[in-house]
């Protein structure tokens, strides 16, 4: 990997510029152009490394989540992911090691809809699905260091990056902000520009209102998305803990301030089949690096004894940013 591309990753996964040139901001930072930034950040999109640039929202602040899984044979795994996966809704879909071995999100514009959607899910492929809302999240990044030991160097704004004036006269309905970004922002010169042509505002409307839904953690970062498989980090392991209810928040934050946690959150058991509350994603180049992070995890928060299951995945069937409007 270049050091072009390398930076692109590493420094750029969130802090993304909300002014009205962000590539060439960007191009400043990295001593090169604008077209040259674009032309990468388009042959990294087209490549799979990358999912898109642009908004990665806090779950259930826009629309209404849920983590799925479902029990199935496992030489029907396939088949039956391919029929989860043909559902607009849904924007991760995984197999994972375990009798529950086909894990999804579901997300959708409310509740109602949510709900109609697990059913419909449950009558296309004859098996129940488990639903595991977030209750609390304690980390929540799926950022990824490509370089762990640079300092980013994300450049500073100049006074002529910024619009002229930041007023929202003209601010965009949130909801059809979030449709026309929600697949990423448009690798143009000035993408905020575009975006605001087809919500009828301003340039400048577009970024103050991006602003503020990243104030107000509406939006969790700004930035390059990357796909953490085609970037060498394969071993992916979701753990989840049966812990007291009275201690999960506290471990909860804990665990999610280590390194090599990318997620970390409460959700509710389903007993007896489901008796986990806590659950929290590692990512990993290897198997072994992962395995001994969880020993490390147990051994300081003195959750050796603790039930738990680890997770791996063994096939991703589908990942993308969540759909929350202009769904089938």
């Amino acid at each position: 990997m270049d050091s072009l591309t390398l930076r692109l990753l590493n420094d750029y996964q969130r802090d993304f510029p909300l002014n009205p040139r962000p590539f060439a901001v960007i191009a400043r930072s990295l001593n090169t152009d604008t077209e040259t930034v674009l032309q990468r950040l388009q042959q990294l999109r087209s490549g799979g490394t990358i999912s898109r640039v642009g908004a990665v929202f806090r779950p259930n602040t826009v629309g209404v989540s849920t983590l799925a899984a479902m029990a199935v044979p496992p030489r029907l795994v396939e088949r039956v992911a391919s029929m989860v996966s043909d559902f607009s809704q849904v924007n991760h879909n995984y197999e994972r090691e375990h009798r529950y071995n086909l894990w999804f999100v579901v997300t959708a514009g409310d509740q109602t809809e949510l709900d109609l959607t697990l059913r419909r899910i449950e009558q296309t492929t004859g098996y129940s699905v488990l639903s595991l809302p977030l209750v609390r999240d304690y980390h929540i990044d799926l950022g990824f260091r490509m370089n762990p030991d640079a300092q980013s160097q994300v450049a500073p704004l100049r006074p002529d990056d910024r619009c002229g004036t930041m007023s929202c006269a003209d601010p965009p309905h949130a909801a059809d902000l979030i449709e026309a970004i929600q697949d990423g922002l448009p690798l143009i010169e000035r993408p905020y520009r575009r975006i605001g042509e087809q919500v009828g505002c301003s340039e400048c409307a577009v970024i103050a209102h991006l602003s503020d839904m990243t104030r107000q953690g509406i939006i969790r970062r700004v930035g390059v998305v990357v796909r953490h498989q085609e970037l060498g980090f394969g071993a992916n392991a979701m753990v989840v803990w049966n812990v007291p209810d009275t201690e999960v928040e506290s471990l909860g934050r804990r665990l999610g301030a280590y390194e090599r946690v990318t997620l970390c959150y409460q959700r509710p058991r389903r007993l007896p089949q489901w008796p986990y509350n806590l659950f929290s994603m590692i990512h990993g180049r290897k198997r072994e690096e992962v395995l001994a992070c969880i020993e490390r995890m147990s051994e300081d928060l003195r959750l050796k004894h603790v039930d738990r299951q680890v997770l791996f995945s063994t096939r991703r069937f589908k990942q993308r940013g969540a759909w929350y409007r202009g769904m089938k």
